[in-house]
């Protein structure tokens, strides 16, 4: 394993581990001023898998990807790929209590 591709590698081998189609796991790795970027497409049957829990298993992965990356003396980001035709549902704007856009609550 080199150097340059380690990071790549112990990505792959993580989520392969992970998910039901590792067969489908593709993993894109770009270098540049602001350091490595690794691109990470799975099976969208697998997304929920590398996502988890409130993104806990996402959050995982992206530290011990940086952690490597520390290692090798780089900085090291991973992007998770949205799978095509995916459904998931757009996240709607969250607004503070105080802000003023939220009705009125009567208990």
């Amino acid at each position: 394993m080199t150097k340059e591709s380690s990071d790549k590698d112990f990505l792959e081998y993580i989520v392969k581990a992970l998910v039901d189609h590792p067969e489908d796991v593709t993993i894109d790795r770009k270098v540049d001023e602001m350091g490595v970027l690794l691109s990470l497409k799975v099976n969208s049957e697998d997304m929920g898998q590398i996502i988890g829990k409130e993104g806990s298993t996402a959050r995982s992965i992206r530290s011990l990807v940086r952690i490597v990356g520390l290692k090798n003396h780089a900085r090291v980001n991973l992007k998770i790929e949205e799978p095509e035709g995916s459904t998931r549902p757009v996240r709607e704007r969250r607004t503070s209590v105080g802000g003023g856009d939220l009705e009125e609550l009567n208990l």
